[in-house]
């Protein structure tokens, strides 16, 4: 790749262009020679891509126009930025605003409030319950509504976009005195005020773990009752399944029942089989999933790897497969070893030794690897990494995720098609979640762009040594401002935005 600040010789008319995209115009960036993938799912090609501003001002042989900023990306595919569609960023991006193990991957926006957890509306003079706590440390929840978190990101200047999903157990959390049990009617009426408020200050949509302790006793009556407001804000029902494990076919009726209710979209987060009893049932929900998908519009999100994270959950110590031990608030000193070894350092069964390292966190190794492939090959899932950067010793999908699919399982191991990797974190996340005149390469859209090696991007981060920057990645505009370069974060402040349900904020 050659970079130069330069101006172009104006000697010849651009390529299937309309007059307003005159040569006379002096465009910031000009991007020549890479292979275009636009996110459509189709191959790519060779073209010129021209950036003026936030936006994508042409397409085409562009080779002279003037530009102040020349990128011959020779041997090199520009696509789309890509989005992040499952994340618990919420708080990373206001600590870590330059964002740099979402941005190395090439990753230019992100979706936060997954699982049921939001940074807002949420405050407490107590400790974040589980798994709020998975986000930051209790001086960080400060956002009584999106309103605050929105002007803070606004003043913080993250380098990268966010659109944000309104939590079940953060709206929970603000209205009930204990959450393991039902919500009253009371309590579901303040939820309902609360979402309602987050959904006219621009929230996405709304979702709920209820997988979680905290969430579990939630029936699905209280969940359908705020479901039942996004219908008015063209908002999504995004949700963490009841039970990923054997009972995964009644969790789902239960999401797809509430979503067809309510008449809006259904996203199934991080769809798996978990649990030794469920490997090789993904054919068996895929045929599910998309015999209900004849009356009503559902997708997934996935991530791919054959091992999940999360705090220690009780009800997933098992002997079945291998739970890693993270972090532990009460034992620190057995972060970063197997459940099994520290149960039998102590002498105790696996699940006294959880309840001794509670609150704690874990990687669990549960999932079969022909399952992980089969949902990632699905038509409708998109590309989430469900990373946890509060984690010391994360999941490597937190830095990962990207470069993985497109090196590891598209050109090394062919389970997918190249072009069709990318759709699955551009064009189609865009779409399922309504980014407006983003996730593609086209005329008018904003210029969220990176430009990568095919040849060589790869993921770096393992289960060993989770934090570290993947290959290949080149260079990554957003809004079109270059942001990332060479390993490295380039502008002194960021251009991302806060992306609500009908505009850019």
């Amino acid at each position: 790749m050659h970079k130069k600040t330069m101006e172009v010789p104006n000697n010849a008319a651009p390529l299937n262009n309309s007059s307003k995209h005159s040569t006379e115009i002096i465009i910031d960036t000009l991007i020549i020679n890479a292979e275009l993938c636009d996110g459509s799912g189709y191959k790519s090609i060779q073209q010129d891509v021209a950036i003026k501003g936030d936006k994508i001002i042409a397409i085409g042989d562009l080779k002279h126009w003037n530009a102040t900023t020349l990128i011959d990306g020779e041997g090199l595919l520009l696509a789309p930025g890509f989005i992040d569609v499952h994340t618990h960023d919420d708080l990373e991006v206001l600590r870590n605003p330059q964002m740099h193990n979402k941005i190395s991957q090439g990753v230019t926006s992100v979706i936060v409030g997954n699982c049921g957890i939001s940074a807002s509306p949420y405050q407490s003079d107590k400790a974040p319950i589980d798994p709020i706590n998975l986000l930051g440390k209790p001086e960080e929840f400060c956002f009584p509504n999106l309103q605050a978190y929105v002007t803070k990101f606004k003043q913080i200047k993250p380098f990268i976009n966010v659109a944000a999903l309104v939590g079940h157990t953060s709206l929970r959390a603000q209205v009930m005195d204990s959450l393991d049990r039902a919500a009253t009617p009371v309590e579901i009426e303040q939820m309902v005020l609360l979402l309602r408020s987050a959904l006219e200050q621009g929230a996405k949509g709304f979702s709920t773990g209820l997988a979680y302790h905290n969430a579990n006793c939630a029936p699905t009556e209280e969940v359908q009752a705020l479901v039942q407001l996004l219908g008015d804000y063209s908002a999504i029902y995004s949700t963490h399944l009841r039970t990923e494990f054997d009972g995964i076919i009644d969790a789902l009726d239960e999401a797809f029942s509430v979503g067809k209710k309510a008449e809006v979209p259904v996203v199934i987060s991080h769809l798996k089989c978990a649990g030794k009893n469920n490997w090789g049932r993904a054919g068996e929900i895929l045929n599910h999933i998309e015999s209900n998908q004849q009356n009503q519009h559902i997708s997934c999100d996935c991530y791919p790897y054959n091992a999940s994270s999360s705090t220690l959950d009780l009800a997933q110590v098992t002997e079945d497969f291998e739970v890693y031990i993270t972090w532990s608030e009460p034992h620190p000193e057995k972060a970063q070893q197997t459940l099994a070894a520290i149960a039998e350092q102590w002498q105790v069964s696996l699940l006294e030794a959880a309840k001794r390292l509670q609150p704690a966190g874990a990687v669990y190794h549960g999932m079969f690897e022909e399952d992980v492939r089969t949902i990632m090959r699905a038509p409708y899932s998109m590309i989430g990494s469900d990373g946890l950067p509060c984690d010391p010793h994360p999941h490597p999908r937190l830095w990962g995720t990207f470069p993985r699919v497109l090196g590891h399982y598209c050109r090394d191991e062919n389970v997918l098609a190249l072009a069709q990797g990318i759709h699955k974190m551009t064009g189609l996340s865009a779409t399922e979640f309504k980014l407006n005149q983003r996730g593609f390469i086209r005329e008018g859209y904003f210029a969220d762009l990176v430009l990568f090696d095919p040849e060589t991007i790869k993921d770096v981060a393992s289960f060993t040594n989770p934090v570290a920057t993947s290959k290949g990645i080149k260079c990554v505009w957003v809004n079109g401002q270059l942001s990332y370069e060479n390993n490295a974060a380039v502008s002194m402040q960021g251009a991302g935005r806060f992306l609500t349900h009908n505009e850019v904020c």
